[in-house]
């Protein structure tokens, strides 16, 4: 059986591999379009469902799975902002100190999701932030208390305060260990140390909770998310 040939239409015996007129070779591969390959997440999500080799389970192919990792190196300026809200309230006296430093915690996460959208954050990454921005609040609190200090000469307050605390705890006790120990505590020596220990719980005090706030923002924050 003859067939055109492709290049000048003379008959060509079929399994000739050459056109006897003019030279053409008779056989010819036919190629496949190219596959485009996806760029967004709609379409790798697409592509992935759509495989011949049968379709992923839906967990696979989730946003969580598809998420926008945090980004540490954008996540200063947020954590720094939460904490300078928290610092502020807590000089003044607005917001006790674990109140505002859970906020402190939580508004890291929530500052953080606004200044980078798309950003899936977990408990575990939000106590992170948190935990920056506690820390970052304790500093600017010891920073913001140290100026009060110095300029508006709180010094003869707080050691006011610190007595009349030692006081109201040495009342309550009439063992002579805990009165010698109280006595100490009157003096210059014991008030510094005293002063150190209160920072140290401070300290402590704003990571923890902090993180706390943190961990509680990404909680929620991703259940709204994957909703």
């Amino acid at each position: 059986m003859d067939h055109p040939c492709h290049k000048c239409g003379q008959s060509v015996e079929d399994g000739v591999p050459f056109c006897s007129h003019c030279g053409a070779p008779q056989i010819r591969v036919t190629v496949a379009d190219p596959v485009p390959v996806p760029h967004s997440q709609e379409e790798v999500g697409a592509a992935l469902l759509a495989s011949p080799f049968g379709a992923p389970s839906h967990a696979s192919v989730s946003a969580g799975a598809l998420r926008v990792p945090v980004q540490w190196s954008r996540a200063l300026q947020p954590c720094a902002l939460a904490a300078l809200i928290a610092a502020v309230v807590m000089s003044t006296g607005l917001v006790a100190l674990p109140l505002a430093v859970l906020g402190a915690g939580f508004l890291a996460v929530a500052f953080y999701l606004r200044r980078v959208p798309g950003t899936v954050v977990s408990a575990m990454e939000g106590a992170r932030l948190g935990g920056i921005s506690g820390l970052l609040c304790f500093g600017m609190w010891a920073i913001l208390e140290t100026l009060a200090v110095a300029v508006l000469h709180k010094g003869p307050e707080i050691r006011k305060a610190m007595l009349a605390a030692v006081e109201q705890t040495a009342s309550r006790y009439s063992d002579p260990q805990v009165q010698a120990s109280m006595d100490f505590m009157r003096s210059p020596a014991g008030l510094t140390v005293m002063m150190i220990a209160t920072l140290i719980v401070a300290f402590l005090a704003c990571v923890i909770l902090a993180s706390i706030g943190g961990a509680l923002a990404g909680a929620f924050f991703g259940r709204r998310a994957r909703s």
